[in-house]
């Protein structure tokens, strides 16, 4: 992870917890709490993937393990959390920015569901019952409830400083700065760039499109016009069509 992303996702872990423990677990309000922290790691995700995801849910998880009144064994949140945020990250689209607000609800909804059903699975593994006391049922739909009314107001605001602080070189290449293009399409990108600026006959481009320097008066000139020669509007369709070929291949 980059210096940037380990610095901001540290410090929004950090608020998101001191929130949830000062603020939202206090409010007393039926079955579950909202959990900033697990929307504060699917914001986070969903922007930098599932490999960040998974590393920044455990952080997360482990935080909230150690900070108090933490109740349960440490490292079990924390397995929750890497796990959601592993799959989290796996719905982050290649061009990097999700073209609507739907997949990132129904990312949280379902992360919801699945850590109040993955963390009462661990406690019922290390024998803890308490979920079986306070209802799952009644867990699962405040749990989701809640998550989705807060969604809202703190996913899209932690994805946006997260874009903020490190943009996406996907996202920078698609919005067309000139050098990736040329970077990724190399001597036709170059070809088309000298073309358009009235030099073709200047560089690598012009030699290989049959211009040359030949002496007499016009200066540049073509090297093979005409019907038999060489030059650009003279080339036959196969070996325009296996140079484009050779190109598309590097």
């Amino acid at each position: 992870m980059r210096f940037n992303r380990m610095l901001l996702s540290a410090t929004l872990l950090v608020v998101a917890l001191v929130l949830q423990v000062t603020v939202l677990a206090r409010l007393q309000l039926p079955g579950a709490t909202p959990d900033l922290l697990l929307l504060t790691v699917l914001g986070l995700a969903l922007v930098y993937g599932h490999t960040s995801g998974a590393l920044i849910g455990f952080t997360a998880g482990l935080l909230a393990d150690l900070a108090p009144p933490a109740d349960h064994a440490v490292g079990r949140y924390a397995l929750v959390l890497c796990v959601v945020g592993y799959v989290a990250g796996l719905t982050k689209p290649e061009s990097g920015r999700h073209r609507s607000a739907t997949l990132p609800m129904l990312v949280v909804a379902g992360a919801a569901l699945a850590s109040t059903l993955l963390y009462a699975g661990v406690g019922a593994l290390v024998g803890d019952g308490a979920a079986r006391h306070v209802g799952l049922g009644g867990l699962l739909f405040t749990a989701t409830l809640y998550d989705l009314l807060l969604a809202p107001f703190t996913v899209p605001l932690v994805m946006a400083l997260a874009r903020r602080a490190d943009p996406d070189p996907l996202g920078e290449t698609a919005g067309g700065t000139g050098t990736a293009g040329e970077s990724g399409y190399g001597p036709l990108a170059a070809g088309a760039g000298a073309l358009s600026r009235g030099t073709v006959g200047g560089g690598r481009f012009g030699k290989r499109a049959g211009l040359g320097r030949r002496p007499g008066r016009g200066g540049w000139a073509w090297a093979g016009g005409g019907s038999g020669g060489r030059g650009l509007l003279g080339r036959s369709p196969r070996t325009r069509a296996g140079r484009i070929k050779g190109v598309k291949r590097l």
